[in-house]
């Protein structure tokens, strides 16, 4: 079994997808869509972006433990990976403490999750796991095709790279905006990162393993935090940060273009695309 997702790919929150955006983003060249937001167990974004395409691969980015346990989305996979054969890929995650009253034993949680996974016979290499950090990591590279890391930049994919180890799929998440003006494209960025991530345990604890200082991480993150986790500026330079984190370890690299008022995407993609020599 091989999920092929390319080098490059879209991150999109599932309340902003449907089949006739994932049939212009394989027209694209792009290589996967991976659905934010933690989308239903039921698959059905899923499916109908797959039906309305014939090479783009599908994945979750991710699937909630918490909100759908692994017996339910076990069938949801069998269903899609019957249909779509090697162009649906699982992601699962814990997500965050601040999001449910029951969030506990979080790596034990992942563990558990992962061998119902097993005993429902969905396979480890049909799906990737969010994680940032050490523990996560290492456990995405034991138990699953590989890790699916979320606000980072190429200096958290390096460090990634070293600790999973070769032929382990890395595939971050990367923001990005298409705007040449610093003010404005901060002004897109912060308010996506501020709220809710920099209020996340999880996220801030991982941006202070990286170096950065909690007066970064406060009032909205500084510029240079902002700067470092919404690439920004002339079509080229976005694409040059997508690529270093290719350089820096990662197989695959998903970008989540930023717009002012929630605009279309679409247009950026298309830049991007072109920038990055897809299709």
């Amino acid at each position: 079994m091989t999920i092929d997702v390319g080098r490059y790919g879209i991150w999109r929150g599932h309340w902003g997808l449907s089949p006739e955006f994932a049939a212009e983003a394989e027209a694209l060249g792009y290589g996967a869509i991976w659905i934010g937001g933690s989308p239903d167990g039921d698959l059905a974004l899923a499916e109908s972006m797959l039906d309305a395409t014939e090479r783009i691969v599908i994945a979750t980015g991710i699937v909630n433990m918490w909100k759908t346990p692994a017996d339910a989305v076990a069938p949801s996979y069998h269903r899609i990976a019957a249909k779509h054969p090697d162009r649906f890929l699982l992601g699962v995650g814990i997500g965050h403490p601040e999001a449910t009253a029951e969030y506990r034993s979080p790596y034990a949680t992942m563990v558990d999750y992962l061998d119902r996974l097993d005993a429902a016979d969905v396979p480890a290499a049909g799906r990737a796991l969010a994680a940032l950090g050490p523990k996560a990591l290492r456990l995405s590279a034991d138990r699953t095709a590989g890790a699916h890391p979320y606000l980072t930049t190429p200096e958290h994919t390096r460090e990634a790279r070293t600790i999973i180890g070769d032929g382990v799929l890395l595939a971050p998440e990367q923001k990005v905006v298409l705007d040449t003006d610093a003010d404005r494209a901060r002004s897109v960025g912060r308010p996506v990162v501020a709220r809710p991530y920099l209020g996340l345990v999880n996220y801030r604890s991982n941006l202070l393993r990286l170096g950065w200082s909690e007066s970064d991480l406060d009032d909205g993150g500084s510029d240079a935090l902002i700067d470092a986790l919404v690439a920004h500026g002339e079509v080229e330079s976005v694409a040059a940060r997508l690529t270093a984190h290719l350089d820096a370890g990662a197989d695959h690299v998903c970008a989540q273009v930023l717009t002012a008022d929630d605009a279309d995407p679409l247009p950026a993609l298309r830049e991007l695309a072109t920038a990055l020599k897809l299709g």
